[in-house]
């Protein structure tokens, strides 16, 4: 997502975001969607409806239907959904319904106080930067003006669930998932996940327990992030309930949040090699493994043990599921909480990750805690990872991103560099296995250093080096 600079709307990795009220206001909303109306008018013919979604946001729904009437003003048929909806069914449905597209307004797991607008197109995945190049080209002509009229029947409203909900459930082995039975936990963090996963739970024999399944536009003053120091409760619950597993999501859906019997959070990069497993052996499925240049090399080495391609992608959601739409993909995903899998569309999905969980447990009839152990020390770990959100002032930012541009170092902490990759800022691939990547935010003054070793005293060892070389070119 981005921001508004200087009074100009700019997108970024994911659409375009703000504060409510302060840039995000509704004259800005129908600028955008203005603009996103002129990219249309060139894709698509009129006589596909253009589908209109939102999250659980503070007036995300009067956002919505500020842009619905644009687009009917401007001769196009709108359908917009009847409640809240999550990411993924409305990325389902602009696919399924033969649609001109999406507009989806959430600002996924950030804080309350913003909302955002993002255009998923026909395909049913993240808008690739050619798209929104094109939408971003349209801005700056296009009006805020309240549309003078619209035929009323041009806007009218749909319920996404049933379909996708029957979809979803068909790619679960629901006889297996019925028969063991299982206790589940789930937090749906006020989020838009609320009636699409506790059904589905539902539906397969699973004693639920579900926490925060009501719309709460500050998010219990919290984040909708499905992040261990948000889930507290949730693990807890877990624990106390003697439950298999703890599931949730973050606001629009799209990232999945999972804790073990413990009580403990998996880490995104965990529920991905437990998943690419799970996908492999016990669902005879085949394709390519596709993840970000800043997630997990244990995911090289199962796809190394399992004769599966494997294929690295800038950061951002949007490269993974253009692999996903030229070649097979067992499973893609990304650090950040991420995935989608082989048959599904080609954008992020928590509900379905989090379902897949539990088809894993039901499976494999073990705690998830062993299934973990199992898979981590088959694809060669354990590693440690972490990433540094290093705050810069802009000349010290600019500074560091000219030095690395420049010049790969050839060693950190005394460990060599084996070699250098550019695809997204810069990576560090280092002679024990470990690796560094180095690359800006594109919001704000921040850079990020992605970290993964072998040991968690060679994780610090590397992450207090680049915190040191970082700050002396200040």
């Amino acid at each position: 997502m981005a921001t508004q600079t200087g009074g100009q709307i700019v997108f970024g990795t994911d659409g375009w975001r703000g504060i409510i009220a302060e840039d995000f206001t509704f004259a800005n909303v129908r600028r955008v969607t203005r603009a996103i109306a002129q990219y249309l008018q060139g894709a698509y013919a009129q006589d596909r409806p253009v589908l209109i979604a939102y999250d659980t946001r503070f007036a995300a729904d009067a956002f919505a239907q500020s842009a619905a009437e644009v687009l009917a003003s401007l001769g196009w048929q709108v359908l917009v959904v009847d409640r809240d909806c999550p990411t993924p069914v409305i990325a389902y449905h602009a696919q399924h319904r033969q649609s001109a597209g999406a507009l989806m307004f959430t600002a996924s797991h950030n804080p309350a106080p913003y909302c955002g607008i993002k255009y998923i197109p026909d395909y049913a995945g993240p808008a690739t930067p050619e798209i929104t190049d094109a939408i971003v080209a349209n801005i700056a002509g296009a009006s805020d003006e309240k549309p003078a009229s619209f035929p009323a029947e041009a806007i009218q409203r749909f319920d996404p669930k049933p379909e996708y909900l029957s979809y979803i459930l068909e790619k679960l082995d629901r006889d297996r998932i019925r028969a063991a039975g299982l206790t589940v936990v789930y937090d749906a963090l006020y989020s838009t996940s609320r009636g699409y996963l506790d059904t589905c739970l539902s539906q397969l024999n699973i004693q639920l327990t579900s926490l925060h399944t009501y719309r709460d536009v500050l998010f219990g003053g919290g984040m909708p992030e499905p992040k261990g120091e948000y889930l507290a409760e949730l693990m807890s619950e877990v624990v106390t309930r003697k439950a298999a597993i703890g599931l949730a999501t973050d606001g629009d859906s799209d990232r999945f949040g999972v804790v073990d019997e413990n009580g403990h959070m998996l880490t995104p990069n965990t529920v991905l090699l437990v998943l690419a497993r799970h996908l492999f052996k016990n669902k005879h499925q085949q394709g390519a493994i596709v993840r970000t240049v800043a997630t997990t090399h244990l995911l090289d080495n199962l796809a190394l043990q399992y004769g599966l391609e494997l294929i690295e992608t800038a950061v951002g959601f949007k490269y993974v599921g253009q692999k996903m739409r030229e070649i097979p993909v067992l499973i893609g995903g990304e650090e950040s909480g991420g995935l989608s899998v082989l048959g599904h569309i080609p954008e992020k999905d928590g509900v379905l990750a989090d379902l897949l969980m539990v088809e894993l447990i039901a499976t494999e009839g073990k705690p998830l805690s062993q299934i973990v152990t199992e898979t981590i020390a088959e694809a060669g770990g354990p590693v440690y990872t972490r990433r540094l959100d290093l705050h810069l002032t802009q000349t010290h930012k600019e500074a560091v991103l000219a030095h690395y541009h420049a010049t790969a170092p050839t060693s950190v902490a005394g460990i060599g560099v084996k070699q250098a990759g550019r695809k997204d800022g810069l990576k560090l691939y280092l002679e024990d296995g470990s690796w560094v990547l180095i690359r800006p935010s594109g919001t704000e003054p921040l850079v990020r250093v992605y970290l993964e070793a072998p040991t968690a005293e060679k994780l610090n060892t590397l992450a207090t080096a680049m915190g040191t070389a970082i700050d002396e070119l200040a």
